[in-house]
């Protein structure tokens, strides 16, 4: 459904995308992570021919992006934080105005979400708050059934009631639907995606099924009968190390029961090691302070 490859972009000497090559799947969910300024709504954008990339490509339902005509478009569902909506239209009067372009337009729900959101027909859109304009955004993205559904950072500054409002939204009628999700929110999404694609300084570091690296990420404490000291000569795959009294701690990004003995040759005998699973928001802190430490994961 989406395919970059190479892809960069620079605003003046700033390098915003940096060979970025990644593969959405069609019926997959992805969210792309990072912090502000990493590249997220610069490739979205791309994606949408909003900007054109300096160099390399990118494809859309197999369509360069910078060619999008509006069979394409009348597939694709777009809602971003920066998203404006004429303001003096009404909630109805816009989607009103909106229905002729999409032929598949469904009316029960549309009425479905509009009940579900709570928003009121008779209402400007320019008299909404930014969480019901959210909304509204989702609102317009889903009654044609798109293929593709691409949210730039849909939840960002929302309250948590209104994040819970739009991420049901999006559960309750995106079934079959490819999303790419940016967010900053991780752990309210990781209910709906299967895949993290994580961008650092412009550059893709992490693209990877959720599944596999919940299986891999984990925290790992060892009590030994000794001050503990920090090693010397770490595993690469070891994150976050702190020593605390006669307890060591750190994060294993490649862990497997196995390279738990590797733990035992490092620091001998120890009173207890225990492993404990991480949530995706754990993970993806883990790997940004490790990035900004100067480590590679």
């Amino acid at each position: 459904m989406i395919r970059t490859n190479h892809l960069e972009k620079r605003f003046g000497s700033v390098g915003a995308l940096r060979g970025v090559s990644l593969t959405v799947a069609e019926g997959s969910a992805t969210a792309l992570i990072g912090a502000n300024g990493a590249g997220k709504s610069t490739l979205i954008r791309i994606l949408m021919n909003l900007y054109g990339p300096a160099r390399g490509s990118a494809t859309v339902l197999g369509v360069d992006s910078r060619r999008l005509s509006p069979r394409e478009l009348a597939q694709i569902g777009y809602v971003a934080e920066s998203q404006e909506i004429p303001p003096q239209f009404t909630v109805a009067g816009y989607l009103e105005y909106l229905r002729p372009f999409y032929p598949n337009w469904d009316r029960d729900l549309e009425a479905s979400l509009l009940a579900r959101f709570r928003l009121p027909g008779d209402r400007a859109i320019g008299d909404l708050s930014h969480g019901m304009r959210m909304k509204m955004g989702l609102l317009c993205a889903l009654p044609f059934h798109p293929k593709l559904l691409i949210l730039d950072e849909p939840l960002n500054g929302l309250d948590p009631m209104t994040r819970d409002d739009l991420i049901e939204g999006m559960l309750s009628n995106a079934e079959g639907v490819t999303i790419l999700i940016s967010s900053q929110e991780v752990s309210e999404i990781e209910n709906l995606i299967t895949h993290l694609a994580m961008l650092d300084d412009g550059r893709l570091v992490l693209d990877e099924p959720v599944e596999a690296l919940a299986g891999r990420f984990r925290e790992v404490r060892v009590t030994l009968d000794r001050e503990a000291v920090l090693p010397t000569s770490p595993d690469p795959a070891w994150l976050q190390l702190q020593a605390s009294g006669n307890v060591l701690s750190f994060v294993d990004c490649e862990f497997s029961e196995t390279r738990m003995e590797l733990v035992k040759k490092y620091f001998g005998e120890a009173r207890r090691m225990e492993a404990q699973p991480m949530g995706l928001r754990s993970i993806f802190t883990a790997l940004a302070r490790a990035r900004q430490a100067g480590g590679q994961s």
